[in-house]
């Protein structure tokens, strides 16, 4: 039934390769099927005006896709001037889920920027990013605990996310671009390890769904984020 002939429940082929970039204090290649991107996370000495002399750090995120990233090359954002409110919407989003388990306090002022780009786009490239971007940032942090910058852990649980979507009336996980364009609902989730909601973003594309639908693709979100953090799990070792 679904183009890529997986099963309503199935994930796409999904790698996390880990410290992929050599010069970033951490990185991770991120793949689910043919979207892949490339997260690196790069620890700076100071933190956003805000946040001086309160002792606490910050977690941000950048985004962006490569020229060719798709079909038809599309111009760089730094050419145009400006970024795109798509471009700005999906990195708050980034920013918000690993801010969401980790705990500032224990970073000093000091900032984490995860940077994520697209090499390859069919399909879920926001949630590729954040669930690459944990890696990333488990490992920056990582770095930082063996050059005595901070004293602990500050990720306080795991972060994924994955599509879901209403595909010829049936629910289905992780849609590639072929389902994305053409559902007739479809919902970004984001959770934690431990089953707590970020934040879920939501779409009927043609006529509203209901209560029952929405249930279901909640099901299937909750399974595939536990699949993620398997492989999250397996890429930091841990």
């Amino acid at each position: 039934m679904r183009p890529s002939g997986r099963a309503p429940n199935q994930l796409r082929p999904v790698v996390l390769q880990p410290g992929f970039a050599k010069y970033a204090e951490g990185s991770c290649l991120v793949r689910f099927g043919d979207t892949h991107v490339l997260c690196t996370a790069s620890v700076e000495g100071e933190v956003p005006r805000f946040l001086r002399n309160t002792g606490r750090g910050w977690v941000t995120a950048e985004y962006g896709m490569l020229p060719r990233s798709t079909h038809e090359r599309s111009d760089r954002e730094a050419a145009r001037g400006r970024q795109s409110g798509r471009t700005q919407e999906i990195q708050r989003l980034i920013g918000r889920a690993l801010r969401a388990v980790t705990d500032l306090s224990a970073i000093g002022e000091r900032q984490v920027r995860i940077d994520c780009d697209v090499l390859q786009a069919d399909g879920g490239t926001r949630t590729a990013a954040i669930t690459g971007g944990w890696v990333a940032l488990n490992l920056a942090f990582r770095w930082m605990l063996k050059e005595r910058l901070i004293e602990r852990q500050p990720l306080t649980d795991h972060v994924a996310a994955v599509s879901c979507g209403l595909y010829r009336a049936v629910a289905v996980l992780d849609l590639d671009y072929a389902e994305d364009s053409s559902a007739d609902a479809d919902a970004n989730f984001v959770l934690t390890g431990g089953g707590g909601i970020v934040e879920v973003q939501g779409t009927a594309e043609r006529a509203p769904f209901g209560r029952e639908a929405f249930d279901r693709l909640m099901e299937l979100a909750a399974l595939g984020i536990g699949q993620l953090v398997t492989l999250q799990k397996q890429a930091v070792g841990a």
